[in-house]
């Protein structure tokens, strides 16, 4: 069984019940349903409960999954990656979609302040589903949407994301930031030709 995603589910369905629940008596079932299942993500994490209700307590309303934007910056058989200021692991330029943006403009958003270039999203490469994962248990599902860019101009700019961005070949990847991306999705995005790759 997995765990990890029944307990997610059981949030997920607690928290719809508390959006769109109409009698006083459910909505309380519905909160006891909630706290049960944070404490059940608390057990199975073995994580000290603070962290885990602060990570879900802006969680209100139906849950959907998150969208996570990434860049494919290709430039002579290598990809560009940005490192991570506190982990030191490195990934796909990106990360979470801010409201009231295209998915273009949030990843050409993304790459400008990881990065300090200016680029162009030309298409959607690829859509990975995070849940599909199971050896990278996440608390949240992400749809990841990478594009393919195209640098306009531009050179890095310390920031309070990234320390460093460097393109690098497949067979010669600094440690990478799973989390964010995998060495398979870079083989992916590597070999995909054609309308895209969708998971």
């Amino acid at each position: 069984m997995d765990y990890l995603a029944t307990y997610k589910r059981l949030f997920a369905i607690s928290q719809a019940g508390l959006q769109y629940g109409q009698d006083i008596f459910d909505k309380e079932r519905y909160e006891e349903l909630r706290e049960i299942s944070l404490q059940l993500l608390y057990e199975l994490g073995n994580e000290p409960t603070e962290p885990i209700t602060d990570l879900f307590s802006h969680e209100i309303g139906y849950q959907t999954p998150k969208v996570d934007v990434r860049a494919w910056i290709f430039r002579n058989d290598q990809v560009l990656l940005v490192e991570d200021r506190k982990t030191k692991e490195w990934s796909l330029p990106g990360g979470y979609a801010d409201v009231g943006y295209a998915p273009s403009a949030n990843v050409e958003r993304e790459v400008r302040e990881e990065t300090g270039l200016t680029v162009k999203a030309r298409q959607l490469k690829a859509v990975f589903d995070t849940d599909l994962r199971k050896d990278i248990p996440q608390t949240f599902q992400y749809y990841k949407l990478v594009f393919e860019c195209e640098v306009l101009s531009g050179y890095f700019v310390e920031n309070s994301e990234t320390t460093r961005c460097e393109y690098f070949s497949l067979n010669n990847l600094p440690k990478l930031s799973i989390k964010r991306t995998t060495i398979e999705q870079l083989k992916i995005l590597y070999e995909q030709k054609g309308n895209g790759y969708f998971e």
